[in-house]
């Protein structure tokens, strides 16, 4: 039940973040955005992704990047495209990590960031997020012999974060309030904190539940480690980009719901969570209730409205 409430809050949330990323400004040439002006004058689309986020955002076997969030930020810059009046916009797809990913917004050096970011209300101060496109929650991966379950059977142990997420800000705070006295170390992103746990330098691995079971499955270490303990943190994921920009929030908004329109977001998100990778491995991660709800109310179609 608190699970249930604490999503449908975050449901609420997101929806309040994408109605507070269209504040403010617009401008720049031809009556355009600053950021869809810019993109208008060099033809081309910078994309930010991460490279150890599967199914989100990570690279194949030969160094390309791929997954779910890409493909959404795709269809976003088709959107962009109609929207600049430029068809055959270039993408330039830019390695950002999970500690650099937001001032890579705010410094201009990305236009969409298409990983796996939680739009909270502290970040939302900051940037701009699309409508939901998966929530998650700040779980443990140990070794499967461990005797770990929750957190506080790792009391005065060590346990690793990647470095800027929510979950560090979330195993921060259960250390102070439950006072479990834990050793807290860093990873610069999330294939760091898993190679801490694997060498032995950490007793768990704590970040998105769905990140931990992409990273088992991405290493075939369903026999070395497992997924524990109750959830830690709420996080609806969403695309971020530049705040105070109206007339980008609508692109963003008006692709997700073309693609909730022509029923395509849950072939997209089956095609990354339920069936094989590119990459060969399988997550078997069946779409949330809560999800599909929130893509049905993306689908203005007219028989969505019968």
């Amino acid at each position: 039940m608190r699970r249930s409430l604490a999503i449908s809050g975050g449901l609420l949330l997101a929806a309040w973040l994408l109605a507070t990323g269209a504040a403010a400004q617009t401008g720049g040439s031809e009556g355009l955005s600053p950021t869809l002006s810019a993109i208008k004058n060099s033809h081309t689309v910078r994309l930010g992704y991460r490279e150890s986020s599967p199914p989100f955002s990570f690279l194949d076997q030969s160094g390309r990047p791929i997954g779910y969030s890409l493909e959404l930020c795709e269809a976003i810059v088709e959107e962009i495209g109609i929207e600049v009046d430029d068809p055959d916009l270039k993408i330039d797809y830019v390695k950002v990590t999970s500690d650099d990913r937001i001032d890579a917004v705010l410094q201009n050096k990305i236009d969409l960031e298409c990983g796996s970011t939680t739009a909270n209300a502290e970040r939302g101060k900051r940037v701009a997020f699309s409508p939901l496109m998966f929530v998650a929650g700040t779980k443990l991966m140990v070794p499967k012999a461990s005797g770990v379950r929750q957190l506080a059977d790792l009391k005065g142990k060590t346990i690793v974060v990647t470095k800027g997420t929510t979950n560090e800000q979330a195993i921060q705070a259960a250390d102070k309030k439950f006072s479990l006295g834990l050793n807290i170390v860093t990873g610069a992103d999330h294939e760091q904190s898993y190679q801490t746990l694997v060498d032995g330098k950490a007793d768990a691995f704590a970040t998105d539940d769905i990140l931990l079971s992409g990273l088992i499955a991405r290493h075939k270490a369903q026999d070395k480690f497992r997924v524990t303990g109750d959830y830690l943190s709420y996080d609806p994921y969403g695309i971020m980009f530049r705040k105070g920009e109206p007339q980008l929030s609508a692109v963003v908004e008006r692709a997700f719901r073309k693609l909730g329109s022509n029923r395509d977001l849950v072939p997209l998100y089956n095609k990354w969570f339920t069936a094989r990778l590119p990459t060969g491995e399988r997550l078997n991660v069946p779409i949330s209730l809560q999800l599909e709800e929130a893509f049905k109310a993306m689908d203005d179609s007219a028989s969505a409205n019968n």
